[in-house]
C-alpha cells in the first residue's frame, strides 16, 4: 500500500520538475516586443505594444506628480522599447515624457510622465490582420475635450443672445448737446457660436428647384451646380438654424484601412477628401462641419457614432475608399443602413470588412457606455433609414458626374458607423482603391476637389427637399 503510494508521490514530484523547468525555459526565452507606436491626438493618445506572444503587464497610476506605471513581464529590454522615449512629441496633449528602464530582471517599466490629470486604459488584444500581439495604453482626460468645447459654444450663444436682447431695448432720445461720440462694436462671433438658432422659417426655407441631373452632362456639372445652388449672401440670417454635417474619415491609426498597389492608404485619402469637405461646408453661411477625426488616430465605430450625436448633428457622412481581391473592380458607391440584412452580397461583404475596423484599430471589450447602449439599442430606425437613402440619393446623383458607379442605386447593409437612431447617415465608398486607375485619382487633387464640390451639392439637394428642423439637446449626463 505505501510503496504504490510512494511511486505515485514520486511520479508527481517527477512531472512537477519537468514542468518547472520547461517553465523556466520558457521564462529565460521571454517574449519580444517588435514594434512601438504612439499615437497622439486631442481625444485621447494611444501607445501601442506588439510582440508574437501575449504581453503579461502590471499598471498602477501614481500621483504628485502625475504619472502612469506600467511593468512589462517576461521581456528583456531591447532596441525597440528605447526608443519608444524618441516618438512622444512635445506637442502631445497629455504626454510630457515616456521613460523605459529595466526594473529587475525580466521586467521593463514603462513610465509616463503626465502633463494633467488623466484616466488611462489598458488592454490585451489578439492577433487581427497584420499585426501580432498588442498591448494597448490608451491616455484620455478626465475632461472630455468636446464635452468642453460644447460648454464653451453654449455658453457663447448664450451671451450672443443677451447681446441681441440687449440691442432691442428702447434707445434713449438723442440729445442737441455736442458730446464726443464713443464707437461701440458688437463682438465679431464665430459661425459655429450661431449653431444653437431656430427652426427655419418659412421665408427662411432654401429653394426646392435644384437642377435635375443627366447622365449626359459634363463631369464638371457637380461643380457647377455646387456654386449655382451656393447663396449670394454669406452672412449668417438670425433666424436660419445652422446646419451641423459630421464627417467621419473611415479608418485612422492602428487601422490604415485598405492599401493600394502603389501604398496608398485608405486612412490618408479618407482624412484629405474629409478636410476638403469640412473647408467647402464651412464657407457655406447656413452650414458648418465637424469631423470625427483630424488626425491620424484611430476612433472606434461606436465612438464615431455617438460623437455626432453629442454634436446634435444633422447628418453623418463617413468617407471610404473600396478595395477588391479584383483589381479590375472600379467605381463609386453609397451606402445606408439596413435593419433587414443586407441587399446585396457586395454589400453584405463590405459592410462585414468594415465592421471588422475595430478589431484592427483596437477597442476594449470592457469600456461599458450606457449612452452607446441606449443609441445601438434603439432599433425605431425607419424614418431615419428612409432619410438616409434620400441623402443618399441625392449624393449618388452627383458623384456619377464625375466617376463610374459601381451601383445605380443607393445599397444598404448592417454598417456599426451608422447607427445612429436619429441622424441621417451615409457612407460613401468614393472608389476602388484597389483599382490602379481609381488609385491614381484618388491622389490627384483635382479629382479630390470635384468630388467633395459634388458631395456639397448632393447635401445641398438633401437639404433643400428636407429643411432641418431644431434638434432638441442630448441628455448625455
Amino acid at each position: 500500500m505505501i510503496k504504490p503510494m510512494i511511486k505515485s508521490l514520486k511520479s508527481i514530484f517527477l512531472s512537477l520538475g519537468a514542468w518547472l523547468l520547461l517553465a523556466g525555459a520558457a521564462y529565460a526565452e521571454g517574449n519580444v516586443i517588435t514594434a512601438a507606436r504612439v499615437w497622439p491626438a486631442q481625444d485621447y493618445t494611444r501607445i501601442t505594444l506588439e510582440a508574437g506572444s501575449p504581453i503579461a503587464y502590471k499598471m498602477s497610476l501614481l500621483k504628485n506628480p502625475e504619472r502612469v506605471v506600467v511593468d512589462i513581464e517576461n521581456i528583456e529590454l531591447n532596441q525597440v522599447l528605447k526608443s519608444l522615449s524618441d516618438k512622444i512629441l512635445a506637442s502631445d496633449p497629455y504626454i510630457m515624457q515616456l521613460r523605459v528602464a529595466k526594473f529587475k530582471p525580466g521586467v521593463v517599466r514603462l513610465v509616463v510622465d503626465l502633463k494633467a490629470e488623466i484616466k488611462p486604459t489598458i488592454f490585451s488584444l489578439l492577433p487581427a490582420g497584420d499585426y501580432k500581439h498588442r498591448l494597448v495604453l490608451d491616455i484620455y482626460p478626465v475632461k472630455d475635450p468636446l464635452m468642453a468645447m460644447l460648454a464653451e459654444r453654449d455658453s457663447a450663444s448664450a451671451s450672443t443672445a443677451e447681446v441681441q436682447a440687449y440691442n432691442q431695448l428702447p434707445q434713449p432720445q438723442s440729445s442737441t448737446e455736442s458730446l464726443p461720440v464713443q464707437q461701440s462694436t458688437n463682438p465679431t462671433l464665430d459661425p459655429v457660436i450661431e449653431a444653437t438658432a431656430v427652426i427655419l422659417t418659412e421665408d427662411s426655407k432654401p429653394a426646392e428647384t435644384s437642377p435635375q441631373i443627366k447622365p449626359t452632362e459634363s463631369t464638371s456639372s457637380a461643380q457647377a451646380v455646387a456654386i449655382k445652388e451656393a447663396p449670394e449672401n454669406k452672412s449668417i440670417d438670425k433666424n436660419i438654424r445652422q446646419i451641423t454635417i459630421a464627417i467621419d474619415p473611415g479608418h485612422g491609426g492602428e487601422d490604415p484601412g485598405a492599401i493600394g498597389a502603389t501604398g496608398s492608404r485608405e486612412k490618408d485619402i479618407t482624412l484629405i477628401i474629409a478636410k476638403k469637405l469640412k473647408a467647402k461646408i464651412d464657407e457655406e453661411p447656413s452650414m458648418r462641419a465637424v469631423l470625427t477625426r483630424d488626425g491620424d488616430y484611430f476612433i472606434p465605430l461606436h465612438g464615431r457614432v455617438l460623437k455626432a450625436r453629442k454634436l446634435q448633428a444633422d447628418l453623418f457622412v463617413s468617407i471610404h475608399a473600396d478595395a477588391f481581391t479584383n483589381p479590375a473592380a472600379r467605381g463609386s458607391s453609397v451606402f445606408a443602413l439596413s435593419e433587414k440584412g443586407a441587399t446585396s452580397a457586395s454589400a453584405r461583404y463590405l459592410a462585414k470588412k468594415e465592421n471588422e475596423s475595430d478589431l484592427i484599430g483596437g477597442v476594449s471589450l470592457n469600456v461599458k457606455d450606457p449612452v452607446l447602449a441606449r443609441t445601438l439599442l434603439d432599433l425605431s430606425q425607419t424614418a431615419t433609414i428612409n432619410d438616409s437613402l434620400k441623402l443618399g440619393k441625392a449624393v449618388l446623383g452627383y458623384i456619377g458626374e464625375i466617376n463610374k458607379l459601381h451601383k445605380n442605386h443607393v445599397e444598404q447593409a448592417g454598417f456599426a458607423v451608422l447607427k445612429s437612431p436619429d441622424i441621417p447617415s451615409i457612407l460613401v465608398e468614393t472608389a476602388f482603391i484597389s483599382n490602379p486607375d481609381e488609385e491614381r485619382r484618388l491622389n490627384d487633387d483635382a479629382y479630390q476637389d470635384k468630388l467633395v464640390l459634388s458631395l456639397l451639392a448632393g447635401i445641398k439637394r438633401y437639404f433643400a427637399s428636407n429643411p432641418a428642423l431644431a434638434k432638441t439637446k442630448l441628455a448625455m449626463q
